[in-house]
């Protein structure tokens, strides 16, 4: 008794996947019309998806070009003057007292950028370690090519510093040269038009140049050598 094979059975089968095969392709759809019909919404699928990613791209586009035209250029700094009243290390107990005051002016050079100055702290270090508590600025804006001068106290009472100071300072003393550095630390953000960007931090260093001069009574006093421009980064 050989294997044989029904012919009915076969094309009925054959029928069977080529109807299954034209609905995956068409959409489920079995006639001609409706097949048509589906391809012709997939072309309008893939147009709309075109169009879609046209206007991203042309809208990305324009984003970097104003960007590109109206980067921003982070503000200057210059330290126009400096007056130290009080300068003094006890050795005792490794505490130093300061009284200063500096005056420095800042310029956007942005044509079209503001700023906002939403928080800005100054203080004095002196060999990389803070020697005066912060002096707040209070919050301003700054319009496009503006300037602006401040000129706030820097004070530090009894504040503990490292026992090498001690030995700094003296050399410093002996070469008659002494280097401060008046310090900025704030938050910022840029306005173009309507838009306000978010917080960026802002840190600006200026060094402070100062000579070893004799009073009347023989008492060392510190005098104010050049101005200075400073480095800022955002």
């Amino acid at each position: 008794m050989g294997v044989g094979c029904d012919h009915h059975h076969h094309h009925d089968f054959c029928d069977y996947l080529l109807i299954k095969c034209y609905s995956i392709l068409c959409c489920g759809c079995r006639s001609d019309d409706c097949c048509d019909c589906c391809e012709e919404r997939h072309r309008r699928l893939i147009i709309a998806a075109r169009i879609v990613g046209g206007i991203l791209f042309l809208v990305g586009l324009t984003i970097l070009i104003v960007w590109l035209v109206l980067r921003p250029t982070k503000p200057t700094f210059y330290l126009r003057d400096a007056t130290v009243f009080q300068f003094n290390l006890s050795l005792s107990d490794n505490l130093l007292a300061t009284v200063a005051q500096a005056t420095v002016a800042s310029h956007n050079s942005n044509g079209r950028i503001g700023v906002y100055y939403d928080r800005l702290d100054v203080f004095a270090t002196y060999q990389d370690q803070q020697i005066t508590v912060a002096t707040a600025i209070p919050p301003f804006y700054q319009g496009h090519e503006d300037n602006n001068v401040w000129s706030p106290y820097l004070v530090g009472t009894s504040v503990p510093v490292a026992p090498y100071l001690c030995s700094a300072l003296q050399q410093d003393e002996t070469a008659g040269l002494l280097l401060l550095y008046v310090k900025m630390d704030g938050r910022i953000r840029w306005k173009v038009g309507s838009w306000t960007s978010r917080h960026y931090r802002l840190e600006v260093s200026c060094p402070a140049f100062f000579s070893f001069t004799d009073s009347s009574a023989g008492v060392p006093v510190l005098r104010f050598l050049h101005g200075t421009s400073c480095s800022a980064s955002v």
